[in-house]
């Protein structure tokens, strides 16, 4: 009987709940990333994967492992989702991207934004322990 009270978000794989996830736009789903963009990831993994060869070549095979760890470790810390969003300080330190200039350095940082729906701390529990679906915060409407 309780499996009857409930009611689905999804119908067909796509998320219906216009209050709780937002209109749905389809212009992401057909369209693709930038070819800059593209490229750029595509450059930085191939940096990421020599740097590994290189750290395996001149350290032994114990360290990139060791360094993956660690990355995993330091990806897990986070903060509950509410008003002050997890920063990841030490995942961009050890990573390196914490010397990187963004375009929300000098712009603005999209979660700053006018249109940006408040994060319901509830849902994004929720989704976080596995006991519903979809986004932690819904995105820009």
């Amino acid at each position: 009987m309780e499996s009857q009270k409930k009611i689905a978000h999804e119908i067909g794989g796509m998320k219906n709940d216009a209050l709780r996830f937002g209109l749905h736009g389809v212009k992401s789903d057909i369209l693709r990333s930038h070819p800059l963009e593209t490229a750029y990831e595509s450059g930085k993994q191939s940096q990421e994967e020599m740097k590994r060869r290189v750290i395996t070549h001149t350290y032994g095979a114990a360290l990139p492992l060791k360094m993956d760890l660690d990355r995993q470790i330091l990806s897990r810390f986070q903060r509950p989702p509410g008003p002050i969003p997890s920063s990841m300080l030490g995942l961009e330190v050890y990573t390196g991207a914490l010397d990187n200039f963004g375009f929300e350095d000098y712009l603005n940082d999209p979660r700053e934004s006018e249109t940006l729906k408040p994060v319901d701390f509830h849902h994004g529990m929720e989704v976080r322990l596995g006991l519903s679906k979809g986004p932690a915060s819904p995105s820009f409407m």
